[in-house]
């Protein structure tokens, strides 16, 4: 299966090319690391050297939980970032003379996509215990890190809150034409197609795709930030995006500028879904022991705390730890119960979309 390439709605990457963290950032983290051993306050350089980290995600988040990771333990990271299927192509082309020991995503099917093909190592134990099994891999080769769920967000002065649908197969409601904004090639997206396929079947789901494609018209956009800010200014009155999107634009304007809000599916409806964001060691890697230093790293006290206090707004699955932002408390969304091997690796969903004319 190839995946398409497509935009997953982080403003940090928009318009921007793939990036490697550059000699002068390993130049600061080596110096950094020194004076660290010096006062005691960190461990050593490994010795193995540097680690190379492909990350589909957040880059403030993803850059903040590197810090903290060299500043504990001396291991330099270097990272590029792009989309998470835009990276799974070249993991799969660059097999043979790989260059990325991990892999970091925002959604679980690249990681499936990479199980299936072999590419994964297993993730220690120990590390795999710290995160609840059904958000990790089922054969133990990627390791559940956070999670986003999905939600409506629309503007008040357009739609009031017991017009919306309440149920992911209501989206396709003719009540809906004009109204309706989505991103056919989110990867966000993805997991609501695949969920809508697996509950009532591939025959329904494409026609509640049509359904869904006739409704949206014009308002047919490249990624849930935009339909984020399209609903807040007016243009359109709602849309399906992941809960943190819309804390995302209330950080960036200012909770007097947002004129949006958001609100759930009804509960355990197939577009309720948890999106969980994963990380991954490539059996191809020769740093395995900092790798999985690494991945440890992500599952601990501190990597979910820098993950709750970050400007993702995602949930970290350690559930001693907090967001900062007041939202949903974790334990009380009410998903859909599709599993992760359930969401697979995202290829139903690519094949209802492209058969719907929507990539």
């Amino acid at each position: 299966m190839t995946f398409r390439p497509i935009g997953a709605g982080r403003r940090s990457l928009r318009g921007r090319p793939p990036r490697w963290r550059g000699p002068a950032s390993a130049i600061t983290a080596a110096l950094l690391g020194g004076l660290l051993a010096a006062c005691g306050a960190g461990a050593s350089a490994s010795s193995q050297g540097a680690i190379t980290l492909y990350s589909g995600q957040h880059e403030q988040t993803t850059q903040s939980l590197i810090d903290a990771f060299e500043k504990q333990t001396g291991i330099q990271v270097n990272v590029r970032y792009d989309d998470e299927d835009t990276f799974n192509d070249e993991i799969v082309s660059e097999e043979a003379h790989p260059r990325a020991d991990l892999f970091y995503t925002e959604n679980s099917p690249p990681l499936e996509y990479l199980q299936e093909k072999g590419l994964l190592a297993h993730v220690d134990a120990a590390t795999l215990a710290k995160t609840p099994s059904r958000f990790s891999s089922a054969q133990g080769d990627w390791l559940g890190i956070s999670a986003r769920v999905s939600v409506l967000i629309y503007n008040p002065s357009l739609i009031g809150g017991s017009k919306l649908p309440k149920t992911v197969l209501q989206l396709a409601s003719p009540a809906y034409k004009g109204k309706l904004a989505f991103a056919a090639g989110e990867t966000d997206f993805q997991p609501i197609v695949t969920s809508v396929a697996h509950t009532y079947g591939q025959a329904r789901a494409s026609s509640w795709l049509q359904g869904i494609k006739a409704n949206a018209g014009p308002h047919v956009y490249p990624d849930n930030e935009t339909i984020a800010d399209e609903v807040n200014r007016g243009a359109v009155a709602f849309g399906v995006v992941n809960q943190y999107y819309w804390y995302r634009l209330r950080a960036e304007l200012g909770s007097g500028n947002v004129h949006s809000k958001i609100t759930y599916f009804a509960p355990h409806d197939p577009g309720y879904v948890l999106d969980v964001s994963g990380a991954a060691i490539l059996k191809s890697s020769k740093h395995q022991a900092d790798d999985q230093k690494f991945l440890a790293f992500l599952a601990s006290k501190g990597g979910q705390e820098v993950i709750a206090h970050s400007l993702s707004f995602e949930y970290p699955l350690d559930d001693g730890v907090q967001t900062s932002t007041p939202e949903t408390p974790f334990a009380q969304l009410q998903p859909n119960s599709i599993t992760i091997p359930e969401l697979g690796d995202g290829s139903t969903a690519i094949s209802l979309l492209r058969q719907a004319g929507m990539l």
